[in-house]
């Protein structure tokens, strides 16, 4: 029997009968890395993981992510404030350079940096963002997009369809709309939707049609800004599987970034609740990346954070999850580092602590793209 085999064997057991706190495995570090799955929980620090596992599983149980076999933990300060903003930590995840709050894709002087999105399209990559905010969001915009400020939505719509990123899913139909449609956030009256379709893009705006949708270039705008966890809206874990499914065809492999926008968002309004729920429909879009991992064997998964939202404390509770008793120290972000869990060939880079700029950088090491950060030519 070959290696090979007893690999494949090993993975089957994995996916067939591993129990809770078993884990994934380690895979052998020789493998190649074709495809990088990397997910953000925006907002979400390590109590945000904690609250939403004691909440639906007890306090002995395990998150998707929580089974990934690698752990370190994230510093996030931008280049001018301790405690940073999306657009700044977004662009360090995905460019591998600190930045002033609220840029995208740019460093302190206003100079264009590669993302790591950029690297892979230049080696035949495919592509993907997925998000539950709108897809101009500053997390999603700092992958593929380069401008001074993350206010700058209609721009930055403009610069994801023409950088022909081969997936968008997420909310923020109003950015693409012309002004004379009722809605648009648009100071203009160009129509991005039309353009899209005239490069290549397939465009739906419900959940029937994302399921069915069969393109090489999917544009999915299910709200007119953020998604609202409505029936006809796909969830993020069914756009995650929608996003791989059209990805893996691409033979030279695929770069995809999920988001859970809205943990952020309930924690600036310290709500518990809400931000359990955001967790857990988020957790559910890791499984879907993590379920096709282990098939695949040359795919790396990552999950981070760009920062910490609320200052969250888990102050009392049962160990079945009733009762649970939390605090917050803020309704803003905090500097407190967040976790990051690797699953995946040469995993095991990502333990320890880390600069959020080191991020990308490892990343682009391991998967045999150019080296970050480098300027846009």
């Amino acid at each position: 029997m070959t290696i090979k085999k007893i690999f494949l064997m090993v993975i089957t057991f994995y996916l067939l009968f591993a129990q809770e706190y078993a884990g994934l495995p380690i895979l052998p570090s020789d493998l190649e890395v074709r495809n990088i799955i990397f997910f953000i929980g925006d907002g979400m620090g390590i109590s945000q993981i904690q609250a939403a596992r004691i909440k639906s599983k007890g306090a002995l149980g395990r998150l998707n992510m929580e089974l990934m076999p690698v752990v370190g933990l994230v510093n996030t300060c931008a280049a001018d404030k301790l405690i940073t903003d999306s657009g700044a930590g977004g662009t360090a995840l995905a460019s591998g350079i600190k930045t002033n709050i609220g840029a995208i894709g740019v460093d302190p002087s206003g100079m264009p940096y590669c993302t790591i999105l950029e690297a892979c399209q230049k080696i035949g990559k495919s592509t993907g963002l997925v998000v539950t905010s709108s897809i101009t969001h500053a997390t999603p915009a700092t992958f593929a997009a380069h401008v001074p400020t993350r206010m700058a939505e209609s721009e930055i719509a403009e610069q994801l369809i023409y950088r022909k990123v081969n997936v968008l899913l997420g909310g923020g139909r109003a950015f693409f709309l012309p002004k004379k449609i009722k809605g648009s956030k648009r100071s203009d009256n160009r129509d991005l939707i039309k353009t899209a379709k005239e490069l290549g893009y397939t465009v739906v705006e419900d959940k029937s049609a994302l399921m069915n949708a069969k393109a090489d270039y999917l544009l999915g705008l299910f709200q007119m800004e953020h998604m609202k966890n409505d029936p006809v809206e796909p969830t993020l874990a069914e756009m995650t599987k929608k996003a791989i499914e059209i990805l893996t065809k691409d033979p030279d492999g695929f770069f995809l970034m999920v988001e859970g926008s809205q943990i952020d968002w309930e924690c600036h309004a310290n709500q518990v609740g809400g931000m359990i729920e955001q967790v857990l429909m988020f957790d559910e879009a890791v499984k879907a990346g993590l379920e096709f991992a282990l098939k695949d064997s040359h795919t790396i998964v990552i999950v981070t954070a760009d920062h910490e939202t609320g200052g969250l404390g888990i102050t009392g509770g049962m160990l079945d999850g009733s009762d649970l008793n939390c605090g917050w120290l803020s309704k803003d972000h905090t500097a407190v580092m967040v976790p990051i869990f690797a699953f995946g060939p040469k995993a095991i880079m990502f333990t320890g602590v880390k600069e959020n700029i080191e991020i990308p950088r490892i990343l682009a090491k391991i998967a045999g793209l150019d080296s970050l950060p480098v300027k846009c030519r």
